[in-house]
């Protein structure tokens, strides 16, 4: 009898263990606003994470009973808790490849210092390497309110080819870059585009895309690559550089000159590795003009959605589907600075798209199509309802969406919400809509994109950037432009009664992101059950002046319940990274974004 006594005790004391095992966090933070973005919008004091997933939020004392022998516990010192970011349009797998040879003046506040950095990174780039500004920036952030000169980026760069690029609208080559290229007055121009001569028919290094932008991408794609070791190198420092923003997702749109799955090395290598710091789902975007359907039906012979060949990474590097371009007689460039692109003016556009379309909807893809004007959605959406109809609803059967639709028309929200569709949304406007309102006046801005309309209709909307060339990388202006309607130049584009909340945008940035890759399911707030990803803040994105939340970073970023970026009290725990290579890498002497403390306006 006393045998069986004591067998029941510890029967009773093995359950209990267990219990007490399933219900002891790995991690907890505690002394925080816990914002867990819910349909309640519930803000709580603290949070447990178990096996990489919210185990629950709470007051700090509920979360403390949760705290075993083994827990990490961290001290959130009154900071705010979001969710980790998602960007539901950026060219991740691209932007690392190229991080390490780029001078980034994203956030720079002054053209004379932009020069200088120029200057400086001219001095030592060594011999069959070129200086490259390659996008993220608008001349309206600059306190100048101009673009350089040719001479003032001839002056500052010398004999050392160089490259700046602005959106993908123009760019500049100084005369040791035209030289290198072997570019001179009777080199003919694409289509569409122009190398400017000034009055006495001499090149000035300007690039017009008019707006075409294939001599904007001809010139990157002559550009030196880097070894695979720098671009590995590379996109650790890239992803670093996301993290320390709050970014924990990102879903990656393609890009031109980026060909899968060759140019996705970077990424791949710590995919297999086991070393990603960040969610990513990507879209393959075809290469070759004319040739669209084949590369698409070669890329569903041999992948499948969801999964990365024999990489598969639970919500961690994942195929999504095709796009953004699907088809390039179908683009509508988004040059400001140019007259409209028109559909009617390509004239196998529609036989194009529909082919393409057609392809995605039988082999159950999901697809994501760039288009920027009313008219071209509404052209496009001609050929959607037809290829649907003719494929019984297969089309719609998985998940499709337009990107951009800055001028989307109201009713056309209509038939997007009918056919199952969604919208991403970037921030291109804060840097290139004074260039808007200059040509289409400054009512048109009002409601360039009409995301409030979107959420109204019920359609899916996530957020974005559109870096690294389009736009910056860094969220926060994105953010900002959504609260205030303002460019990075503090431009007042948008009426208030089509700006967002603070809570609406935040919204469109995590679970609105996450619809984008069909995971709005397992990430995008801190409920119990979802993925442990989320970042502490530098200030308090609900309640600080708006201004300030163009400044706004991360002090500690968890993807997964496993901290990937820490700053300031949380430096210590911030994971090592290798040194920046090649040496000569602007990266090792600027950083990426450059980062000004908000009250003495100075570089950190």
């Amino acid at each position: 009898m006393l045998a069986v006594v004591v067998f029941a005790c510890k029967e009773e004391k093995t359950k209990s263990d267990t219990a007490q095992s399933q219900n002891t966090a790995d991690l907890i933070v505690t002394n925080a606003k816990v914002a867990v973005m819910d349909d309640n919008r519930t803000i709580a004091q603290a949070i447990a994470v178990k096996d990489g997933k919210i185990l629950r939020t709470g007051t700090s004392e509920e979360i403390l009973k949760l705290k075993g022998e083994n827990t990490k516990s961290i001290n959130a010192k009154g900071k705010t808790i979001i969710p980790g970011l998602n960007d539901s349009h950026l060219h991740l797998t691209r932007g690392g490849r190229f991080f390490n040879a780029e001078l980034r003046w994203d956030g720079v506040r002054t053209l004379k210092r932009a020069l200088e950095m120029l200057k400086e990174q001219a001095e030592r780039t060594p011999d069959g390497q070129w200086v490259r500004v390659i996008g993220g920036w608008s001349p309206f952030q600059f306190e100048e309110k101009r673009f350089p000169t040719p001479e003032e980026i001839n002056e500052a760069t010398g004999d050392v080819p160089t490259y700046v690029l602005f959106l993908y609208s123009r760019a500049w080559l100084n005369q040791a870059g035209l030289d290198a290229l072997k570019i001179d007055e009777n080199t003919k121009a694409p289509e569409g585009s122009t190398f400017e001569k000034d009055s006495n028919g001499k090149l000035t290094g300007v690039l017009l895309a008019e707006p075409n932008p294939s001599i904007l991408y001809a010139r990157i794609g002559a550009l030196p690559p880097l070894s695979q070791e720098a671009m590995v190198n590379g996109t650790k420092h890239f992803y670093r550089e996301l993290n320390s923003f709050g970014i924990t997702s990102g879903i990656d749109a393609g890009g031109g000159g980026h060909k899968f799955p060759k140019d996705y090395i970077g990424t791949k290598v710590l995919a297999e590795e086991g070393e990603m710091p960040i969610r990513l789902s990507y879209y393959l975007f075809p290469q070759n003009k004319g040739k669209e359907y084949e590369e698409f039906q070669e890329w569903m012979s041999n992948n499948n959605v969801g999964h990365n060949g024999e990489i598969h990474l639970d919500h961690g590097y994942e195929l999504e589907g095709g796009g953004e371009f699907l088809a390039w007689s179908a683009g509508d460039f988004e040059n400001f600075l140019a007259p409209q692109p028109l559909l009617k003016d390509r004239p196998t556009w529609r036989q194009d798209l529909k082919k393409i379309l057609t392809l995605h909807a039988e082999n159950g893809w999901p697809f994501r199509i760039h288009a920027t004007y009313g008219e071209t959605i509404s052209n496009m959406l001609e050929v959607i309802e037809e290829v649907n109809k003719e494929t019984n609803g297969k089309l719609t059967a998985n998940r499709w969406m337009f990107d951009h639709a800055e001028t989307v028309k109201e009713e056309d929200l209509k038939r997007i919400k009918n056919l199952n569709g969604g919208i991403a949304v970037q921030a291109r406007m804060a840097y290139a809509g004074e260039f808007f309102v200059e040509r289409y006046g400054a009512d048109k801005a009002k409601h360039a994109p009409p995301i409030k309309k979107m959420m109204a209709e019920g359609i899916p909307v996530g957020a974005g950037t559109d870096g690294t060339r389009v736009a910056s990388y860094n969220p926060w202006p994105a953010l900002y432009w959504m609260v205030t309607g303002k460019t990075v130049g503090d431009f007042q584009l948008t009426e208030s009664s089509a700006r967002l909340t603070r809570e609406e945008a935040l919204h469109l940035y995590t679970k609105g992101s996450a619809w984008v890759s069909k995971e709005e399911d397992v990430k995008g707030t801190l409920e119990n059950g979802m993925y442990a990803d989320f970042a502490i803040l530098s200030e308090d994105y609900f309640t600080i002046p708006e201004k300030q939340i163009n400044s706004l970073e991360s002090v500690l970023t968890v993807v997964g319940g496993n901290v990937v970026y820490g700053s300031d009290d949380y430096e210590k725990m911030n994971p090592p990274l290798p040194q920046v290579t090649p040496d000569w890498s602007p990266v090792k002497y600027y950083g990426g974004y450059q980062k000004y403390n908000q009250f003495n306006n100075k570089l950190k």
